[in-house]
């Protein structure tokens, strides 16, 4: 059996994970509360993944972007630019915006899932293992925005009056929306249910 900070009677900080006593009030290092396993459980993690979801869905069918020209008036979604990109030669551009805006939400919702429904079967996978899948998701959830940062930079810079214009779809709402949420759901999940699991074996 693994002892655990909490078998040991000991609470660790959420924020800079230094361990003290399990009745000390605040972590003397960075001055955070310390805060027991939220009560809630796992209601937090999947209010905040369906909302991440439901929001995904519409992110993937309206127009991310939408270029006006002098001949020309055109949508793009997500998946449509990338095509877009391939077509006019730029695959490296592509191949960031589909890893960047599909891949990596899409890996992002199974493997918060994944957590959540199998936090106590230790017959899938490891609690070590676990806990590193979780750090990253963490680490990087944060690069789902490159799409909408593209957008953005690309309707600040080409803004040429009446002659072409770039600007953002209802889709790009809706992305950042899901990326947020999403983000929302991985800190609302304690990863110390991950080993909580081990006491209760």
């Amino acid at each position: 059996m693994i002892e655990t900070a909490k078998s040991a009677g000991l609470a660790a900080c959420t924020t800079c994970a230094r361990v003290w006593p399990h009745d000390q009030a605040r972590c003397d290092r960075c001055g955070s509360p310390i805060v027991d396993r939220d009560r809630r459980g796992l209601q937090p993690v999947w209010a905040w993944w369906f909302a991440g979801l439901l929001c995904y869905i519409p992110a993937n069918i309206y127009p991310m972007l939408r270029t006006k020209t002098l001949l020309a008036y055109q949508e793009n979604t997500i998946i449509g630019g990338a095509v877009e990109l391939v077509a006019h030669g730029s695959y490296g551009v592509a191949a960031i915006i589909l890893i960047a805006s599909v891949l990596i939400p899409v890996i992002k919702f199974l493997s918060i899932a994944y957590l959540a429904l199998n936090i106590r079967d230790r017959r899938r996978m490891s609690q070590h293992s676990r806990h590193q899948l979780y750090e990253v998701v963490e680490f990087v959830g944060r690069w789902s925005m490159v799409d909408v940062f593209v957008v953005a930079i690309l309707s600040s810079l080409i803004q040429l009056q009446d002659v072409a214009s770039i600007n953002p779809g209802p889709a790009a709402m809706t992305f950042a929306l899901s990326v947020i949420f999403t983000m929302l759901s991985a800190q609302s999940f304690d990863p110390r249910l991950i080993w909580d699991s081990e006491d209760q074996a």
